[in-house]
């Protein structure tokens, strides 16, 4: 007999909360190596691109979707904008309050904020861990919060194949953490359904790894 419709949004409703629930607390355990750790050089270098180019626009607000303990958003605040973060670990965004930024506690999937309410958006990796079922309605999240016409950069790590599992690597944090890859092929056309791509680069990473990011501005 075939599942019902309500039935399979249950199961499928118990699975992103245990996958949200297992990336808190690997982030919670994680949370002060990540902060010992140095942002890797390119991502830096397009951080500071995009901040010339918010300067540029006379843009005030951004929101950090995935703030982690606020290594981004310490330079977000250093230029001048008034940053908002948000992340699912607990113990990121008290270390985010901890060094003076305004962090809260939410799902990309739920964001806590009213429509409308940003000039611009930033997310580096964070999608990553969110499956390709839900990946669209992700994306429409964060565009919701946004601006009409807000710039939103977004990184992701990319291959030349698609593959969706929980991997846990060298470091034993807490529980595997689920990880979503996508081709470039695939992520692009799913950022399309929501936004203009203005900018779009990739550069090596280990393997056949590499690193998607993409500049897009948000409908009008």
């Amino acid at each position: 007999m075939r599942m019902s419709m309500a039935r399979c949004d249950l199961m499928n409703d118990s699975v992103r909360t245990q996958r949200e629930a297992d990336l808190a607390a690997y982030y919670d355990t994680e949370v002060r190596d990540r902060s010992d750790r140095p942002l890797p050089p390119r991502r830096v270098a397009q951080r500071d691109a995009f901040l010339t180019q918010l300067k540029k626009e006379g843009l005030k607000s951004v929101l950090e979707v995935g703030s982690g303990p606020g290594r981004d958003g310490e330079a977000f605040v250093a230029a001048g904008l008034t940053y908002t973060g948000v992340d699912l670990a607990p113990e990121s965004v008290n270390a985010c309050r901890s060094i003076g930024l305004d962090a809260h506690v939410g799902s990309v999937l739920h964001l806590p904020f009213d429509d409308a309410a940003f000039d611009a958006g930033w997310t580096m990796s964070t999608l990553l861990h969110v499956a390709n079922e839900d990946l669209s309605a992700a994306l429409a999240e964060i565009v919701r919060v946004l601006r009409p016409q807000s710039p939103l950069a977004i990184g992701l790590w990319g291959d030349k194949t698609v593959s969706e599992s929980p991997w846990n690597g060298d470091r034993a944090f807490g529980p595997p953490r689920f990880f979503s890859i996508r081709t470039d092929d695939v992520l692009r056309e799913e950022l399309q359904q929501h936004a203009t791509i203005e900018k779009w680069m990739t550069w090596p990473g280990d393997g056949s790894m590499h690193y998607q990011w993409a500049l897009l501005r948000t409908p009008a």
